[in-house]
């Protein structure tokens, strides 16, 4: 492998570039004609326009992005997250090209790709899973009221091939079942093209905690810790940390071993994240993101481990070159999410940024793509930088990052650094543990 084609954008594929280079390795950037013009792309060792601004014309097209690999002469295309990362039908396409994919097989992104699918392979690998329908839900009325008795309310309605918060309708009564189910097929079928559902056991005050795993081609893998993403808006996450305060650490050891026992099943390779909910001391899988994480700089913090350049490497053929023995934590990592948006309505706030200025001290990694100058474009997700911090305890991280925060200034657009420093002072989260709805029911209570 010496030519890598970077199908993603921003700052994921600055993220990228950076391993890409550590390990000599040629770059190739994918661009829109949004992003033509943006400094990243200027400093990859080539670049091709794609299409449009608008995502479907261009990131989104497999299509256009196979053939722009080709023709740049790369071996490998990494997708980064989103847009195209969990597309099994993509990472076919790109592996039928004559490219290496630089993620797992088709197979297992088909296997985890629908719920449904993947909590069935999870309960059989032995995973802890929510009470829940066997499968799709059937469409007899009757029978999906004694699914749902069966299950106990409340109960979720869920969109087998969901994600990002879409397709979810939460029920608490019997008589708003059966609409619930009908309306979440309808919106299934329109944004995912599967409008089969299912019922899962409704959990009122969990946390969000994901394992990270790193698997080979031949059946090596290891767990990188775990990380808390539980400070959530609108099913987003704003801040990650690792590791998860107060999650103990032999039931996380447990789980996690039977998380590397599915990815042996299923020939997994690469890097991938197993998402939880915790309540109440018990760990409940709702989904694996096959792919790189947003988050993944919390644990790369505490480990000293580079997961972009693992998953290279990896798909470059190596052999895993470390053991689970020899992954050692260190400390405390928090990541902020830098958006673009009003930070109290979350409204999308694209624009001219006048000044960016990042804060340079001890423990604080900035990941960005963005500069003095730069027009963020109205076509994609808002995030314009992650503020990643280390300290020896979770105290000192929370110190480190409120000065980071204090010295961290973008003008021009509006941005969510207020509501960053705002939570960094806020009693519960300095208190650790809050559940996923905190952040809603902070901003609900603060609203005029």
């Amino acid at each position: 492998m010496r030519t890598l084609f970077i199908a993603n954008r921003g700052e994921v594929a600055v993220r990228i570039q950076r391993a890409a280079r550590g390990l000599g390795l040629a770059t190739v950037q994918a661009c829109s004609e949004a992003d033509v013009s943006a400094e990243y792309v200027r400093r990859a060792d080539a670049s091709v326009c794609i299409g449009p601004g608008p995502a479907a014309a261009s990131y989104l097209d497999a299509g256009r992005v196979v053939l722009a690999a080709l023709a740049a002469g790369a071996d490998a295309v990494h997708p980064g997250y989103g847009f195209l990362s969990e597309n099994a039908a993509f990472a076919d396409k790109v592996e039928r090209a004559g490219l290496v994919f630089v993620g797992p097989p088709a197979s297992a992104i088909h296997t985890m790709g629908d719920k449904v699918r993947a909590r069935t392979f999870m309960l059989a690998a032995g995973v802890p899973c929510l009470p829940g329908s066997d499968g799709a839900l059937p469409e007899d009325p009757a029978a999906c009221r004694g699914i749902a008795a069966q299950i106990g309310y409340p109960v979720i309605v869920k969109a087998a091939g969901g994600g990002g918060g879409r397709g979810m309708r939460v029920v608490t009564a019997e008589a708003d079942l059966l609409p619930s189910i009908e309306l979440t097929r309808a919106e299934a079928k329109a944004a995912f093209a599967n409008s089969e559902v299912y019922l899962e056991r409704y959990l009122t005050t969990p946390r969000h905690v994901e394992i990270q795993i790193v698997m080979d081609a031949y059946g090596n893998g290891v767990w990188l810790g775990e990380r808390d993403c539980s400070i959530q808006r609108r099913h987003q996450k704003v801040i990650e940390e690792a590791p998860a305060p107060g999650v103990g650490r032999t039931m996380l050891a447990e789980v996690a071993g039977r998380c590397l026992e599915a990815c042996q099943r299923m020939a997994y390779r690469g890097v991938g994240t197993f998402e939880f909910l915790y309540e109440n001391g018990d760990m409940f899988f709702i989904e694996m993101n096959t792919r790189l994480q947003v988050e993944h700089p919390v644990t790369e913090a505490i480990t000293g481990i580079d997961i972009v350049e693992a998953q290279l490497r990896i798909a470059a053929g190596e052999s895993l070159w470390f053991r689970q023995d020899d992954v050692t934590f260190s400390g405390h990592a928090i990541e902020c999410r830098i958006n673009a948006e009003d930070g109290a309505t979350g409204r999308p706030s694209p624009g001219r940024i006048e000044r960016f200025r990042a804060p340079v001290m001890k423990g604080v990694r900035v990941d960005t793509h963005v500069g003095d100058g730069y027009v963020v474009p109205p076509f994609y997700d808002s995030m314009i930088a992650k503020l990643i911090v280390h300290g020896e305890s979770r105290a000192a991280a929370v110190e480190t990052m409120r000065a980071a925060l204090a010295d961290l200034h973008i003008d021009g657009i509006s941005t969510n650094i207020t509501l960053h420093r705002d939570l960094l002072a806020d009693p519960g989260f300095c208190e650790g543990g809050t559940n996923i709805h905190y952040l809603e029911t902070k901003l609900r209570k603060a609203a005029p």
